[in-house]
């Protein structure tokens, strides 16, 4: 270690008066410790020899570079920082894209500080500080294709289920900036995602922009199975003013069961019998006991072909054993149970602090069972399936575990060969809902899964087909970043781009090596999945990781999709939070910015366009671009200036 090379007194030279050490013998010290620090980096890439060699040839310069960066991460170099600073040098702090050649120009500067002769380095260094910059912009155009003019950030962007059949979703996305369409192959199927692609293709040339396809295989993505469904029910809500009383009824359609149009005007439809719908007329009344056995009554309002409106001013809960009566004129009475149109609810089990819940390895998910006797004793815990029943021999008592992207916490109390028992550990006050296919994450555990499902096998085909570039999903290792190139070499996609997505806590520990393997290939890049990421490694080091990541990928001159929640209330609601906005601003230190979809999509990629054209000028990855700010260049003239930010 370097640290043991240098003696106390001079790593804390910097704190000392000027009048105990002079300039020279500061700069002595800092040779010393600097020559120390260049010679690792020489010893760290031969020792990486084998390594290199599976390296493409457009990629060695950036190899190189990366494990020199390595090199110098290893020693804490604040002291040294510290004492280039009270020099005025740089202190290495923004050398990621060129390790060598700033160091190597320090040392320089330091000689001739101290009379010494300095030859020439730059044969030795991998990238200069020009050189660099032009090796991230062109493997970044590579894979993302190029920016637009003005935003030095593509926006990429989740295309909904929606995009496969109806191309104004797509063209209204490129039409707003999106550069990049992002293809979930976890969800829909093959023949979807041919529509998809061909209809981003055709809105990209009617806008004469280019917008690559990006397909994310699933991978080995472990979920919660099916839970199993809840008894139809339809709610029947009026809407209430402030004191509580109805002012708008609910309006219920009936409709004989062999009916096929739709009912216009409705805020909910059943099917009854034909015959009983048959004596409904205009004034008619009908009772029932609702689920909860409360009698509510409806009042019938129109008639028509298609059936029968009736409005209740109170709020009602209709389940198919529901027995609905019409009381006639003349006295008579007719009986009918609903004959459809109540859908299931979606299973939902109900998890407080303090729970247990089994986790098993299939079957339907079901909500714990209580005693009949005992209200509050449970005969039997809420159990649910684990989509990959493998992990469950992969784990062990007293390790985590998290459900739905960190919302529901517990940890392992058992272990048998059917099931995990797990106790709730983190929930709200008033408890949470899991339901299926929801993300579960493993942080503490050891897991070995396969970096490529057979369904990803199978799906490799059409991203062959249609894809521009691959994300790889829940990588882990080297071998699973050279597996997946074999198959698109088999394939005859040897250009296809890889995007390594980091997302647990093994993938970022062994990012130098995925980033590697990586480079064997024509292009690569790392998508930052900050979802499934915070999870793993834990919410309060997340800013951590996703800087170490930043600065990992900079080395390496391999462009960054920045992903996961950005912008995303936006997005969904049509209002963003000020948080989001700062983060998302944040994403002007990547290459890439991705969106999900949501129905405010289009207003959130404009505000993201805007946010980083605003960004672009003042900031290029850790470096701070000192334009001219005219916020404050004298009253008179800031009085005048309207606030929309700079001004070019």
């Amino acid at each position: 270690m370097i640290k043991s090379k240098l003696p106390t007194s001079k790593r804390t030279i910097s704190t000392q008066p000027a009048a105990v050490v002079s300039r020279e013998q500061v700069c002595l010290s800092l040779i010393e410790q600097m020559q120390a620090l260049r010679q690792s980096m020489h010893d760290r890439e031969a020792a990486m020899d084998v390594e290199l060699s599976r390296v493409s040839e457009k990629y060695q310069d950036s190899a190189r570079n990366l494990i020199h960066y390595l090199a110098l991460r290893v020693h804490d170099l604040r002291p040294l920082q510290e004492q280039l600073a009270w020099l005025g040098l740089s202190s290495l702090g923004r050398s990621e894209s060129h390790v060598l050649a700033n160091l190597n120009k320090v040392l320089g500067i330091l000689h001739c500080l101290t009379g010494q002769d300095w030859a020439d380095k730059s044969a030795e260094e991998p990238a200069g500080s020009v050189s660099s910059r032009r090796l991230l912009e062109g493997h970044s155009i590579d894979l993302l294709g190029i920016y637009p003019p003005g935003r030095p950030v593509r926006i990429m962007v989740t295309l909904p289920s929606s995009s496969a059949t109806d191309s104004s979703v797509v063209r209204e996305l490129v039409e707003a900036g999106m550069d990049i369409a992002r293809i979930n192959c976890a969800h829909d199927d093959a023949a979807a995602w041919r529509a998809m692609a061909s209809n981003v293709r055709h809105a990209a040339k009617a806008s004469q922009r280019q917008v690559r396809v990006l397909m994310d295989l699933g991978g080995p993505k472990i979920r919660t199975g099916e839970v199993a469904p809840r008894s139809p029910v339809l709610r029947m809500r009026p809407q209430r003013d402030e004191y509580g009383r109805p002012y708008k009824p609910y309006r219920l359609g009936l409709q004989s069961n062999s009916a096929s149009n739709a009912m216009p005007g409705v805020d909910g439809c059943i099917a009854v019998e034909s015959k009983w719908l048959a004596h409904l007329v205009v004034g008619s009344q009908i009772d029932f006991s609702d689920a909860r056995g409360a009698k509510r009554h409806l009042l019938v309002v129109q008639c028509s072909a298609l059936g029968a409106i009736a409005e209740s001013v109170q709020t009602a809960y209709l389940t198919p054993d529901t027995l609905l009566t019409i009381h006639g004129a003349d006295g008579k009475k007719w009986r009918s149970t609903l004959a459809g149109q109540i859908e299931s609810l979606p299973g939902t089990l109900h998890l407080h602090l303090g729970d247990v819940i089994r986790v098993t390895r299939d079957g339907l998910g079901q909500a714990a069972v209580v005693d009949e006797d005992d209200l509050i004793a449970i005969k039997e815990p809420a159990h649910i399936a684990c989509t990959l029943p493998q992990v469950l021999d992969q784990v062990r008592m007293g390790e985590r575990m998290w459900f739905d992207d960190g919302k529901i916490g517990g940890v392992i109390r058992k272990v048998t060969d059917d099931w995990l028992e797990v106790e709730i550990t983190q929930a709200r006050d008033g408890g949470e809902k899991l339901i299926g296919d929801k993300g579960i994450n493993f942080p503490d555990s050891e897991l070995d899964l396969p970096a490529l499902t057979d369904k990803d096998f199978a799906d490799l085909d059409a991203v062959a087909r249609e894809a521009d570039m691959v994300g790889l999903s829940f990588v882990q290792q080297a071998s699973d970043v050279y597996l997946l190139r074999e198959h698109l070499d088999r394939l005859g996609r040897s250009d296809i781009g890889i995007v390594l997505k980091i997302e647990t806590l093994k993938g970022f520990e062994n990012l130098p090596e995925l980033m590697l393997a990586a480079m064997s290939g024509g292009c690569a890049g790392v998508m930052i999945a900050r979802g499934d990421l915070a999870v793993e490694c834990g919410y309060e080091r997340l800013a951590e990781v996703q800087e170490e990541i930043l600065w990992c990928a900079e080395a390496a001159h391999m462009p960054v999709i920045w992903a996961t929640q950005v912008l995303e209330t936006l997005a969904k609601t049509g209002v963003p939070s000020r948080a989001e906005i700062s983060d998302a601003g944040l994403g002007v230190r990547a290459e890439c910015v991705m969106l999900n979809k949501g129905p405010y999509i289009a207003d959130a990629i404009r505000t993201l366009d805007d946010i980083l054209r605003r960004m672009g000028k003042h900031q290029d990855k850790k470096r701070s671009l000192l334009r001219a700010l005219r916020s404050w260049s004298g009253a008179e003239s800031a009085s005048r200036k309207p606030l929309r930010g700079p001004e070019d």
